[in-house]
């Protein structure tokens, strides 16, 4: 079992060129999260955050990553994921399976983005409301007799 460890996470514009240990760093005009990677090799753990990279938690105290962080190109090949400023080591992968995340990722990142339901009725419901508001203004218009 590896040791626990406590990150500190600092809020940044851009990402230092030297990293220090122990802290994550979070790039939000960048879309952008790194640390040095957490079981001590040193190498500089970059992860983008989009919809099909990772996603960040901020709970107004700590920061949390999903999905797990696996440097399978890495000489460690470790993996972890960082929960709450917390690392929680995962077991390591097979070579078969990180190649068929890897595959998986790919196809997932060539398909278009998908709308989600509510974000559809968001703009269904505003059209809605931008075709009464110039319903009215034609009626105010006869109205006025314009």
């Amino acid at each position: 079992m590896k040791r626990e460890i406590i990150l500190k996470h600092e809020f940044v514009e851009f990402i230092p060129d030297k990293l220090e240990d122990g802290i994550v760093y979070v790039s939000i005009p960048y879309a952008t999260v790194a640390h040095e990677c957490c079981c001590g090799c040193g190498m500089e753990v970059v992860t983008p955050l989009s919809p099909t990279d990772w996603k960040l938690i901020f709970d107004g105290e700590s920061i949390s990553l999903d999905p797990s962080i696996g440097n399978w190109s890495f000489d460690c090949k470790s993996h972890y994921w960082i929960r709450r400023d917390r690392v929680r080591w995962a077991e390591p992968w097979l070579r078969e399976k990180v190649e068929a995340a890897r595959a998986h990722e790919r196809i997932v990142r060539e398909q278009p983005p998908q709308e989600a339901p509510e974000d559809q009725a968001i703009r269904v419901r505003g059209a809605n409301l931008e075709r009464r508001f110039w319903r009215r203004i034609r009626k105010w218009r006869w109205w006025l007799g314009r």
